[in-house]
C-alpha cells in the first residue's frame, strides 16, 4: 500500500500556497499563507514556520482551504498525492480499494489550470542542476 510522505504533503501544501491556497487551523480566525513559498534554492523561512505550526498544532486541526481532509489524515497510509487529472497540481486521493472522494482544491479556482502564467513549483538547487550540465559537458562524445 502507497502513502503520502511527510515530504509530498510539505510539496503539496507550498504548491497550493503558491495559488493562493491556505491552510486553516480549526478555532483560529485566519488561514496560513506563507509569503514567499519558495527562497531561492529552498522553501522560504514562513513556509517553514507554517509548517511547524501545522506539525505543533497536531496537524489534526489543519487542512488546505477548500478541502475536508486534514494534514494528519493525508500522513496516514489511507492517502496518496498524485496529479489532478484536470490540472495536474498535487491532489489527495484515497489509497486503492478504499472510496474514493477526488476532491482537488482547483474546483474553485475559476481561471485555473491557467497556461498562461507560471505553474507552481518546488524550489530547486540551481547549483547542483548547472554542476549535473557541466559534468554531462565535460564528459567526451563517443563518436561513431
Amino acid at each position: 500500500m502507497f502513502m503520502a510522505s511527510e515530504q509530498q504533503v510539505r510539496q503539496y501544501l507550498a504548491y497550493w500556497f503558491q495559488l493562493g491556497k491556505g491552510v486553516v487551523v480549526r478555532g483560529d480566525r485566519e488561514a496560513l499563507l506563507p509569503r514567499p513559498v519558495i527562497q531561492g534554492n529552498r522553501y522560504s523561512p514562513e513556509f517553514e514556520a507554517s509548517w511547524q505550526r501545522i506539525l505543533a498544532d497536531g496537524a489534526g486541526n489543519c487542512y488546505l482551504d477548500g478541502t475536508h481532509q486534514t494534514i494528519a489524515e493525508l500522513l496516514t497510509p489511507f492517502w496518496e498525492i498524485n496529479p489532478c487529472a484536470r490540472c495536474s497540481m498535487p491532489v489527495p486521493f484515497r489509497s486503492p480499494g478504499l472510496p474514493a472522494e477526488p476532491e482537488c482544491p482547483c474546483s474553485d479556482i475559476s481561471d485555473w489550470p491557467n497556461t498562461e502564467i507560471p505553474q507552481p513549483r518546488s524550489p530547486v538547487d540551481t547549483q547542483s542542476q548547472l554542476s549535473l550540465i557541466r559534468d554531462r559537458l565535460r564528459k567526451p562524445s563517443v563518436e561513431q
